[in-house]
């Protein structure tokens, strides 16, 4: 007779919300190609945070997603109660879900997407992208402008940005669209110790359990 062999039960992206967790969001472009400087460093930033047992969200792609899904995989180790989050969308062009990640949702609106993105993000890293990048870094930051999200640190990753930064300082904050108050809830960060050494003051402030320290979880109430 043969034995009966009995998979293992996956995650449910509703079970994983129950688990009140630091996590971080990694947004960034599907098209960054493996063995990129930029694909390398966000998998070694995924990787160090694996490490440091933190959970990741992405989008749950290809590219910059794959390779904060690969690097938290290899920094967890055997490590089977951390996981990592894909919020993915459903799109006619774009590819599945990469197979790093370990509990995904997938969302036909891109609204829909970055609220659930909000209620699960503690901190958010920003890695090179285009126009999807550029959305939820905007839907972030003004979320957190008018303070309907916690004030997480909001952290741009790559060379891109601080030809944004000067750009933001030229135009909107010269011509008072925007203050400097604003500004400093922007971020950047030259490299992964860098971004990490940011990740860990928000981390310390989360493992205290202060009162001071704002979840989204309890203040972006979508469920």
């Amino acid at each position: 007779m043969k034995k009966r062999v009995v998979k293992a039960k996956s995650r449910t992206f509703k079970e994983e919300l129950k688990e009140k967790r630091f996590r971080l969001t990694i947004f960034g472009s599907s098209r960054i190609k493996r063995g990129s400087k930029e694909y390398k460093q966000i998998y070694n930033l995924a990787k160090m945070l694996g490490e440091k047992e933190i959970e990741i969200v992405t989008g749950g792609g290809p590219g910059i997603m794959e390779a904060a899904s690969r690097g938290h995989r290899k920094g967890r180790g055997k490590n089977k109660n951390l996981h990592n989050i894909g919020l993915a969308i459903h799109l006619p062009f774009e590819h599945k879900i990469n197979k790093s990640v370990d509990v995904s949702k997938e969302f036909k609106h891109f609204s829909e997407r970055l609220d659930n993105f909000m209620l699960l993000s503690n901190v958010i890293v920003v890695g090179p992208g285009g126009v999807g990048t550029l959305l939820e870094l905007f839907y972030t930051w003004q979320l957190v402008q008018v303070k309907q999200i916690c004030h997480i640190p909001i952290i741009l990753l790559g060379k891109e940005w601080p030809g944004l930064i000067k750009w933001l300082e030229k135009s909107p904050l010269k011509m008072k669209f925007i203050g400097k108050d604003d500004l400093k809830m922007l971020f950047l960060a030259k490299d992964c110790p860098e971004t990490l050494k940011m990740v860990n003051k928000a981390y310390e402030e989360y493992k205290k359990g202060t009162k001071n320290f704002c979840l989204n979880y309890n203040k972006y109430k979508l469920y």
